[in-house]
């Protein structure tokens, strides 16, 4: 099952390499919002401190959601996904494959960014460490939670704005604890807890969202 799931990965990194305009596109609109915010709020150091957590979070949370739509549609366009929904391993794995490859492709890059970005809104490095960290932990729930919603909105026109609605409400708790953590770090207080329970957030996320997810893909398959 390992060996399915490395496979998946290795073939979904192959075919991004081969599309990176969408990983520079995403991380550029990433890099654009964050860096807007300090230039309309102004200089002010303390401003800045208290609107960091939940700029980095959100803009973090909308550029992920941008490679959504083309998670599933691009196999099932070339006919890949039927071919993988009729192997004899679970789809369930391939799904879980597929997620991780798309976390490795857009989650991964914004969180080694983000503490770069977050000097803008003069961070402590306690609170950078944080605001890594964060993201390192809660950008993979996004990507399994994303995934449902890419799955349930597969081949239906107008498909990227129902997405956006099924999905930003699940995202939520992932952006509270996320935001939450680096707020309680920039204020003085523990950020454990809220990784904790981002962690949690991101197990259920990765390893059983992409259950669903399958018996969705059956469902637009048919």
């Amino acid at each position: 099952m390992l060996k399915l799931v490395r496979a998946i990965i290795s073939r979904d990194l192959r075919l991004a390499m081969r599309r990176r305009t969408d990983i520079v596109s995403a991380l550029f609109f990433f890099i654009i919002v964050v860096s807007l915010f300090p230039l309309g709020v102004g200089p002010e150091p303390e401003l800045l401190r208290k609107l960091a957590p939940g700029v980095l979070w959100v803009a973090a949370l909308l550029a992920t959601m941008l490679s959504l739509p083309r998670l599933f549609a691009d196999d099932q366009r070339d006919g890949t996904l039927e071919q993988l929904a009729l192997a004899p391993q679970p789809l369930g794995l391939i799904v879980l494959g597929k997620v991780l490859a798309h976390w490795l492709v857009s989650g991964l890059p914004l969180a080694l960014l983000a503490p770069v970005l977050g000097l803008q809104f003069d961070l402590s490095n306690d609170a950078l460490w944080v605001l890594a960290c964060s993201l390192l932990i809660g950008t993979p729930a996004l990507s399994g939670i994303g995934a449902i919603g890419a799955a349930l909105t597969l081949g239906v026109r107008g498909g990227g704005v129902l997405l956006s609605l099924l999905v930003l409400p699940l995202y939520i708790p992932v952006l509270i604890f996320g935001a939450g953590a680096v707020d309680a770090t920039v204020t003085g207080l523990g950020a454990q807890a809220h990784l904790s329970l981002l962690a949690a957030l991101t197990l259920g996320g990765v390893f059983f969202a992409p259950w669903p997810t399958a018996a969705a893909l059956r469902i637009a398959l048919e």
